[in-house]
């Protein structure tokens, strides 16, 4: 079953069509990236994908859920609990540590406060950050700060990870750092990622490259 599916998908603001029937299938552990122009259409699809706009047309599925049924508190509920995402500026929570952070999206799905710390310092020391744990964001590095982003986007073992330019605020060494991590996390963790981006690395690294022009795939 494709983790994503996206069928026909339209989005319209005002009169303005952003997104012109898209039709897309992502499969288990996948790294896809979307590349293109600026104004493709890259980010709103990528924001369809994640449940944080609705299409105007067309349909998405995530791991066989149709998610346009759901009201509005259960697609709150299933975004926290099977998407994460990680994005070009991290948005961490500046009063908080390093694994408090992370540990957010895990005390909001109502998981037990041990699990979710234990789960949190497991991923932050994979990601090598043990060391860093409670450090807050001014504390740390712009690479680590985006690692700690891509930890919080693993705590709740999403389906999916969405990433919008996540190495767009990198410098080249944590550019790469980061682009290496992503094929880590697959292979230990089988995770699906789906990254918007314009660095011609790492969309040559991905298993595919999905090309947008003008609010269509074009490739």
């Amino acid at each position: 079953m494709a983790i994503i599916e996206a069928t026909n998908v339209s989005k319209f603001f005002g009169s303005l069509q952003v997104l012109k029937g898209i039709s897309v299938s992502i499969q288990p552990g996948e790294i896809v990236t979307i590349v293109g122009a600026s104004g493709a259409g890259k980010t709103t699809f990528l924001q369809i994908a994640g449940t944080l706009l609705k299409p105007s047309g067309g349909n998405i599925r995530i791991n066989g859920t149709e998610v346009s049924d759901l009201k509005d508190k259960d697609l709150a509920k299933f975004r926290n609990k099977h998407i994460g995402f990680v994005f070009q500026f991290h948005h961490l929570l500046p009063e908080f540590t390093a694994l408090e952070n992370v540990c957010i999206p895990a005390f909001i799905a109502g998981v037990d406060r041990r699990d979710a710390v234990r789960r949190a310092k497991e991923i932050l020391e994979f990601l090598m950050l043990g060391s860093r744990l409670h450090h807050k964001p001014a504390e740390l590095s712009g690479g680590e700060q985006q690692r700690v982003a891509v930890a919080r986007a693993l705590i709740n073992h999403p389906d999916v990870v969405l990433a919008d330019e996540p190495s767009g605020n990198l410098d080249s060494h944590n550019k790469k750092e980061l682009h290496e991590l992503f094929f880590t996390l697959r292979d230990k963790y089988n995770q699906t990622f789906v990254i918007v981006t314009h660095d011609k690395e790492l969309a040559g690294m991905s298993d595919r490259t999905i090309t947008m022009h003008d609010g269509l795939l074009v490739s």
